[in-house]
């Protein structure tokens, strides 16, 4: 559990809630703002391959918005070229990068570019009698094997290393498709991927960190970037300007976020409740000191569940958080909307990965306060920045 809300256990939560105590159990009501069109929700399931259905969610999308029409891309795709990528930089670098199912944004923009794009009927990456992803199994198979391989037992790699990693992927995932028809016509992953008129150079990340100048960009250092792809950086005021531009303009935006917060509900809520040391009372300091752990986590939790105030998130609150580990690059979604609650407060409604679970069958709603503290970085195609950022930039 991280620090912050360890601390906040043991002080009041008398002013939390904005109802009356007698509403105290009352849920959050939305009012939808703008609402923006994507795909079915989809199932990683057991997997951590959050980073491939998020891309491939905002790039759907990106499609409707383009006026191609309604596309199911095949996520397990984008994976295996990017394990057997991730297992060349890391032979080549003694081991010196992160060898993970995890992968960020750049990652769909680097296959693409490279091998193609097929959609998810031609690999479903179901091939080894599950009916949902399970990847346990394969990625420890292809760790193994991997770090089996740096250890150089021949003196020297053989010519067959590579069809290695490749014949575990093929065992899990399937083949990747040399050729397919779709939709009456004959394709390659590569004119498949043509076919569908999007320019990736028009994609780039954001983020905003102290740590590197503003208006710069820079590398982020999470473990999943293995990459090295840069992010711009920006001032947090401009950077959460971008949000709302880019839906009330028209663009999805892809969120890579911290979601190991007590605030992060699974039920489809996400709020930084607010925790005032100044209003405890002794009744409820000792009710609070009396729980135990998980139990006090377990009311922590009910608190981000309905209307409460919330931390005011600062450059200075973020920048400490990212900085001691508070904030961890957990998790990738999609942004498609804006709501308010039942008190006007502003929310961004955010697809998610994990079926049609929660109370909003997939889909979560996450409060400003929670995106400014939280987010690592996100995508957003370059007309989705305002211009007088995108100059600051030097974006074209």
């Amino acid at each position: 559990m991280k620090n912050l809300f360890i601390i906040a256990i043991l002080v009041s939560i008398s002013s939390i809630c904005t109802f009356a105590q007698e509403q105290e159990n009352q849920g959050y009501t939305f009012t939808t703002i703008k609402e923006l069109p994507i795909t079915l929700i989809q199932n990683q399931n057991r997997t951590s391959t959050c980073w491939s259905f998020s891309s491939l969610s905002f790039l759907e999308s990106e499609l409707i918005r383009l006026g191609k029409g309604s596309y199911n891309l095949s996520e397990m795709y984008v994976v295996w070229h990017t394990y057997l990528e991730k297992a060349d930089r890391y032979i080549r670098t003694d081991g010196n990068i992160n060898f993970a199912p995890g992968g960020g944004f750049e990652d769909f923009i680097y296959v693409m570019k490279k091998y193609g794009m097929v959609p998810e009927e031609q690999m479903t990456g179901l091939n080894y009698g599950e009916e949902a992803h399970v990847h346990n199994e394969m990625d420890a198979a292809l760790k193994g094997y991997v770090d089996a391989l740096l250890k150089n037992p021949n003196g020297k790699l053989s010519t067959a290393w590579k069809r290695g990693v490749e014949g575990i992927l093929n065992a899990y995932l399937g083949v990747p498709p040399s050729k397919f028809s779709y939709n009456g016509k004959d394709y390659s992953p590569v004119s498949f991927a043509a076919s569908l008129g999007v320019n990736l150079d028009d994609y780039v990340s954001l983020t905003s960190f102290t740590h590197h100048p503003f208006y710069s960009k820079f590398a982020l250092e999470i473990s999943d970037n293995w990459l090295w792809s840069e992010s711009y950086n920006l001032p947090l005021e401009e950077f959460m300007s971008i949000f709302d531009y880019a839906i009330h303009n028209g663009y999805t935006v892809l969120w890579a976020s911290d979601v190991s917060e007590i605030g992060y509900s699974r039920k489809g809520i996400a709020t930084v409740p607010e925790v005032d040391v100044n209003q405890m009372s002794g009744s409820d300091q000792a009710r609070w000191l009396g729980l135990s752990p998980v139990a006090r986590n377990a009311e922590l939790s009910k608190i981000a569940e309905r209307p409460c105030n919330e931390k005011t998130i600062t450059q200075e609150l973020r920048q400490v958080a990212f900085d001691n580990k508070q904030t961890t690059d957990d998790h990738g979604m999609h942004i498609f909307g804006i709501a308010q609650d039942q008190d006007g407060k502003k929310f961004y409604m955010v697809k998610n990965s994990w079926g049609k679970t929660g109370d909003y069958e997939g889909i979560w709603y996450v409060s400003e306060a929670y995106a400014s503290y939280k987010t690592i970085d996100i995508m957003v195609h370059k007309n989705a920045i305002p211009l007088s950022i995108r100059q600051k930039l030097n974006i074209k």
